[in-house]
């Protein structure tokens, strides 16, 4: 069969073009492969970044990125898994972080292994703070600081806030104050770093 006359002429175009470039593909596994600059790779947390919101896993659609929130001896922390074997590195983790460099997708694409799974995993823990009257989880530490930080002077509206602030900058009493039961809050108890169950409690019991 004939080609048409403009079909041959592209096929001799990129013909001539191949020869003169040379191919496109690059050689590896022999040399390194340096991906574009809009290249989605492997993703990676950072520990001073991510403030632990959470807003990562919310987002993923392949369900990637789980988190659980562990509390022992009064300390709590919220541990992530990022498992890179079920990523789909849709990018939706760094487009809906906050700080924007909590979780970011990198350029590394060689994540094959052989038997070992576990290889693709990637943790990140957060500490997080407690109610002080009934302790439920109230936020990570760092996702509280970032609040404040952003609110500046706005952040004296708000108790809890600003009690955690100035016990972050040495200006307040960093030792923890005895647990209260709701049946016991009083005026004085508002002031006092309160999830919003227990601090609404407080006001209307005041």
């Amino acid at each position: 069969m004939k080609l048409p006359g403009i079909l041959q002429f592209r096929i001799l175009k990129e013909a001539i073009k191949a020869v003169l470039t040379g191919p496109y593909t690059s050689k590896f596994p022999f040399k390194p492969h340096i991906p574009f600059d809009s290249f989605r790779g492997k993703p990676e947390y950072s520990e001073k970044d991510c403030m632990g919101c959470s807003a990562c896993a919310q987002v993923c659609p392949a369900g990637a990125i789980t988190f659980k929130d562990e509390i022992k001896d009064g300390k709590a922390v919220r541990k992530f898994v990022l498992r890179h074997d079920i990523c789909i590195f849709c990018g939706q983790c760094q487009a809906n972080c906050p700080t924007e460099k909590g979780v970011v997708l990198t350029k590394e694409f060689d994540l094959a292994v052989l038997e070992n799974r576990r290889q693709l995993v990637s943790k990140v823990e957060k500490e997080l703070v407690l109610c002080e009257c009934c302790g439920e989880v109230i936020a990570p530490k760092d996702q509280i600081t970032w609040v404040a930080k952003r609110l500046g002077p706005l952040t004296f509206s708000n108790a809890s806030l600003m009690l955690f602030y100035l016990k972050q900058m040495s200006l307040s009493t960093s030792d923890p104050m005895p647990s209260l039961k709701e049946s016991q809050l009083y005026r004085a108890d508002r002031i006092r770093i309160l999830c919003p169950k227990c601090r609404r409690e407080a006001i209307l019991k005041s």
